[in-house]
């Protein structure tokens, strides 16, 4: 197909490496191809309101090493169940007006980069008839089909430089501290930081933990000398015949609960039950922020390499995905509604029990 001009939007919660791929998409675009790229501002609320900005050479020039994005972006937007403000009672579908302005400036393809939630979207457009490509982005890892996504590797280093000053405190006043990480329904940012940071006990939500247990193994590392404990804990983490601890109850622009509290309730356990002072540290959205590593910009390039050149081979409904060290692609049908989750099987549980790390079990 002839492709002349393409849409470009980030959607969903920021993380470092999507200036880097916009970028990348652009750059790759102008010069090899001679395209011509827009991006809609704020997501898909862009796309809504037909809100954009010419992404030039030069404008996308100096951004590899920019943190969030100078799109801008949102995750309480879905075009199919849209409030244009707070007051509104209920949503409404404007998926359509998307398409018109979709055809209104002329886009060949439009590039959404994305998590779970926004590459969920971009499928149900592909089915609407546009043109779409997928990159997959979120700190917490958990987009299906790729090997990684870009902004972990970030998230992942912040969270494990965070630990290791933790530790100091921690040892000094002889304290179980615990330290509460995001990833939402998935356990791979608590797992990948906990291990890298030499966490005593990790967390997650795949593996419902027994809070007696947590106990016995504190005490018997105090018993043994070890008079503090490092606690990496995934904000989804749940007792085990409990459910997942929230702040907020489902909102009703995004559908999700809002979760946190989890870091307290273990904390605020082990103390009453061990009698060792216990504290928690919540990392919230310092976890999303930042220039990203080299590791995630160098992903992130090539994964906005490898969505222009899916454009310009007319293959659509798809998106970039890494596997092993090779770029592909992966159906966004089989995204759609499907994070990836840590398996009872994965390696990276075993290296943590390996080393007498204990999960809560």
């Amino acid at each position: 197909m002839a492709v002349k001009k393409i849409g470009v939007i980030t959607a969903g919660g920021d993380c470092p490496g999507l200036n880097a791929v916009i970028r990348s998409v652009v750059k790759r675009g102008i010069v090899d191809y001679n395209i011509e790229a827009i991006g809609f501002l704020d997501g898909y609320r862009g796309l809504v309101e037909n809100k954009s900005i010419d992404l030039t050479y030069d404008r996308v020039s100096g951004i590899l090493n920019a943190g969030g994005t100078i799109l801008g972006s949102s995750n309480r937007d879905n075009p199919f169940n849209f409030y244009y403000d707070n007051k509104q009672e209920e949503p409404i579908d404007v998926s359509n007006l998307v398409v018109e302005n979709y055809e209104k400036n002329k886009l060949d393809a439009l590039v959404c980069i994305g998590g779970d939630g926004t590459l969920t979207m971009a499928h149900m457009f592909a089915k609407k008839g546009l043109n779409v490509i997928g990159v997959p982005k979120t700190i917490d890892n958990d987009v299906q089909g790729t090997d990684q996504t870009f902004g972990f590797d970030t998230a992942v280093y912040t969270a494990t430089s965070a630990i290791d000053q933790i530790r100091t405190t921690a040892a000094s006043h002889h304290r179980v501290l615990v330290v509460e990480l995001m990833g939402r329904t998935a356990g791979w940012l608590a797992l990948f930081s906990g291990i890298a940071s030499g966490s005593d006990v990790i967390l997650i939500p795949e593996i419902p933990f027994n809070i007696d247990s947590i106990c016995n193994f504190v005490t018997d590392r105090s018993t043994r000398g070890k008079r503090y404990s490092i606690i990496a804990c995934a904000e989804g983490a749940k007792p085990a015949g409990g459910d997942s601890i929230v702040i907020e109850n489902k909102d009703k622009r995004t559908g999700m609960v809002r979760l946190g509290g989890v870091g307290n309730y273990v904390a605020q356990e082990i103390e009453d039950k061990t009698e060792i002072s216990s504290r928690t540290t919540v990392l919230g959205h310092l976890q999303r922020g930042g220039s990203p590593t080299p590791s995630d910009r160098i992903l992130a390039s090539r994964y906005g390499s490898k969505a222009m050149e899916l454009v310009m081979d007319g293959v659509f409904d798809v998106t970039v995905c890494l596997k092993g060290n090779k770029i592909e692609n992966f159906p966004l049908d089989k995204v759609a509604n499907n994070p990836r989750l840590v398996s009872r099987d994965s390696e990276f549980l075993q290296i943590a029990r390996s080393v007498n790390v204990s999960l809560g079990e």
